[in-house]
């Protein structure tokens, strides 16, 4: 079954544009993925902890040695990945920042780290200069080339990202082989994108990297569910989690299996929570607002929607959650004008295809379809197969009479319902 294709790098756009098909089919067991919902020790936070606390000492007793502020710095970011607690990830800022200039901005290493926080950070044109600065100093050119290739990924500079992505052409290299797999990804063909991330895969278990293969099988799990190998999908999430129990990001994949394949709303919501008692990000809510929606719980949704811009009030998140304020403010012409405003902040931080489509999508929602369709026309039109932005092109041609380009796209749709979810059903059948 041919399904629309979206990038799965980045841990918030994977999960919230998956769904269901209409057959419900069971392809989890409990008993696979339980023992992992409420394990109370996190190795990997104890040691950062613990490192933290080392290296602290030492920097204390050493304060002119930015060496340790690095090893903090990366500490904090594994505090950061697996709590998601967003106060460590601007600790690391800080610390990185408190190195390079100890460095005098001279340590390339040093650069690309804090680069790559600000990738995090969706703080990706500051990312650019800071690698562009890293490869004029020429030293680990081929480590900046993969983060220049990153970052113009992110920024929609695909001329500039293939150079990078050429000059750094390894078919041994595990590194070159997942860009490689990402690029193919973006111009839609998701066949031999997984192609080599399986190749990828290999090289990680040939040498026995754990991080490599939880790297590897996670992101197997998210190519072979856009696939529309959904047992494949759940089988790569749990060997994710047999090398690492806390990690959260495969539970989050297990989770949506639950609730989009086999609509099972209530054992959904249970894995959900138990993951969100110890890494604690806004996007659970959202995905519980999603389930409530598609259980007719009008109460539940609200109730989740309000805690996720709670938590967004509470804590600064930057520009990393502005796609879902953007969407979620389109839904309704009373903030419509809010999701515009958004957008236009996105196409500016990131000008691709998927921020012109919010932008398009917000024009379109408050009023203006045929401005609407001149962005599309120009900027998304044949540039993202993601499902989402495809459903949005869809409602943009119904709005200016334009019926005969409906029906290629509501077919394509029809085979990714996995993908867009069940609550998208309905609005695909009306297209």
């Amino acid at each position: 079954m041919k399904t629309l294709k979206i990038i799965p790098f980045l841990v918030f756009t994977t999960l919230f544009i998956f769904g269901c098909e209409k057959k419900s089919e069971q392809i989890t067991t409990i008993e696979d993925y339980s023992k992992y919902l409420n394990i109370k020790d996190n190795k990997s936070v104890t040691f950062a902890n613990n490192e933290i606390d080392f290296w602290q000492k030492k920097h204390d007793a050493a304060p002119n040695q930015p060496s340790y502020l690095g090893q903090l710095a990366s500490n904090y970011g594994v505090l950061f990945e697996y709590t998601g607690n967003i106060k460590n990830l601007y600790k690391s800022e800080e610390l990185l920042l408190q190195a390079n200039e100890e460095y005098n901005y001279s340590r390339v290493s040093t650069i690309r780290s804090l680069a790559r926080n600000y990738i995090s950070q969706h703080r990706f044109k500051e990312a650019l200069v800071l690698a562009n600065k890293a490869l004029a100093i020429g030293e680990g050119r081929k480590e900046t080339e993969k983060l220049l290739f990153d970052v113009q990924m992110e920024l929609g500079n695909y001329p500039e990202a293939v150079k990078n992505l050429n000059s750094i052409k390894d078919h041994q290299d595990f590194d070159y082989l997942i860009r490689l797999a990402k690029w193919n990804d973006h111009k839609g063909d998701l066949e031999t994108a997984i192609t080599f991330m399986e190749k990828a895969k290999d090289i990680a278990e040939k040498y026995d990297n754990k991080s490599l293969k939880i790297w590897s099988y996670s992101n197997l799990g998210d190519f072979y569910g856009h696939a529309g190998r959904i047992e494949d999908s759940y089988n790569s999430y749990l060997k994710t989690l047999e090398l690492d129990p806390n990690y959260t990001y495969a539970l989050k994949g297990i989770a949506w299996i639950v609730f989009s394949k086999e609509r099972n709303t209530k054992e959904a919501n249970r894995i959900i929570d138990a993951i969100a008692a110890n890494h604690n990000t806004p996007d659970f809510y959202l995905l519980k607002s999603q389930i409530a929606q598609f259980e007719g719980n009008k109460q539940e949704e609200l109730k989740n929607r309000n805690a996720y811009f709670s938590m967004m009030e509470q804590n600064n998140y930057g520009a990393m959650y502005n796609k879902y304020n953007t969407l979620i403010y389109a839904d309704d012409k009373n903030t419509a004008q809010k999701a515009l405003d958004i957008a236009k902040i996105e196409v500016d931080h990131r000008p691709t295809a998927d921020s012109y489509d919010l932008l398009a999508w917000s024009y379109l929602n408050v009023g203006e379809p045929k401005k609407a369709l001149e962005i599309v026309q120009r900027h998304v039109v044949g540039k993202s197969f993601e499902p989402k932005v495809q459903y949005h092109l869809a409602m943009i041609y119904k709005s200016n009479n334009l019926a005969a380009k409906i029906a290629p796209i509501k077919q394509e749709l029809s085979g990714s319902l996995y993908e867009l979810g069940p609550n998208f059903e309905n609005k695909v059948n009306q297209l």
